[in-house]
């Protein structure tokens, strides 16, 4: 089950997610320098790290997912807000150039599944960064921020998953090293747990940051299937029974 867009949206606009977001920006800089002309998909909620990397961008799209709902993007301008089911998107094949997946994967009901579709839409190297809980990190273990819920994963489950969906595994980096703690003591020495904790305990991270490249010497099966989605808009009238048996037949 999604996180709610409602306590994501609560989390990045406290102090901790303030910072938990700065962290994790921080580990996305040392992979993704710039994205001069590119086309970028950030899917699950990447609200914090668009406003990051989009304006580099040629053009940018929030994919938020039915499960999770969506909030307008960007604020003041026109949105690029769309609501999706992970495994189909409504793009076009090899349409993108990147993929940011952000409170995402962890939650998919069939991840490889949600995978095969980032592959679909991806471009000829075009690449993929996944930011996903750490499973042995602090952060994992705690329901009050984001990275408590959902699925988490290792590196090595990453990388497996990764393999078996056509893609090559590349820069691998962790964040969140800091105690997922509103204490004033530990916001203000969270630089240096950062720091500390790059060297020193890095299996520990509270979230893993992976790069993969889109594979290209090995296809991947692809079944026609019809939708099984529909969106129902949740303010739609519905007659009653008692209306129902009254309308003519």
């Amino acid at each position: 089950m999604h996180t709610d867009i409602v306590d994501l949206r609560e989390f990045y606009h406290s102090k901790l997610g303030v910072q938990a977001a700065q962290a994790v920006s921080m580990a996305l800089s040392g992979i993704w320098a710039d994205l001069p002309g590119e086309r970028l998909v950030g899917l699950g909620y990447t609200v914090p790290y668009l406003d990051r990397f989009g304006p580099d961008a040629e053009r940018t799209f929030a994919f938020m997912p039915a499960g999770q709902g969506a909030v307008n993007w960007p604020m003041g301008r026109p949105s690029s807000t769309v609501l999706v089911f992970e495994e189909e998107l409504p793009l076009p094949d090899a349409s993108i150039d990147r993929v940011l997946m952000v409170h995402s994967l962890e939650f998919a009901e069939d991840p490889r599944e949600s995978l095969k579709e980032v592959w679909r839409i991806l471009a000829p190297g075009g690449r993929l960064v996944i930011v996903a809980p750490n499973r042995r990190g602090v952060w994992a273990r705690f329901e009050h921020t984001p990275f408590g819920a959902g699925r988490p994963y290792s590196r090595g489950q990453m990388t497996r998953l990764l393999r078996e969906t056509n893609f090559t595994p590349g820069a691998v980096t962790e964040a969140l090293f800091f105690p997922p703690s509103n204490l004033p003591l530990i916001r203000r020495l969270r630089m240096g747990f950062e720091r500390i904790g790059r060297r020193l305990w890095p299996a520990f991270a509270g979230a893993i940051v992976v790069e993969a490249q889109k594979r290209l010497y090995q296809g991947i099966p692809v079944a026609a299937r019809s939708s099984r989605r529909v969106f129902v808009p949740v303010l739609s009238p519905h007659p009653t029974r008692a209306v129902r048996e009254r309308l003519p037949r």
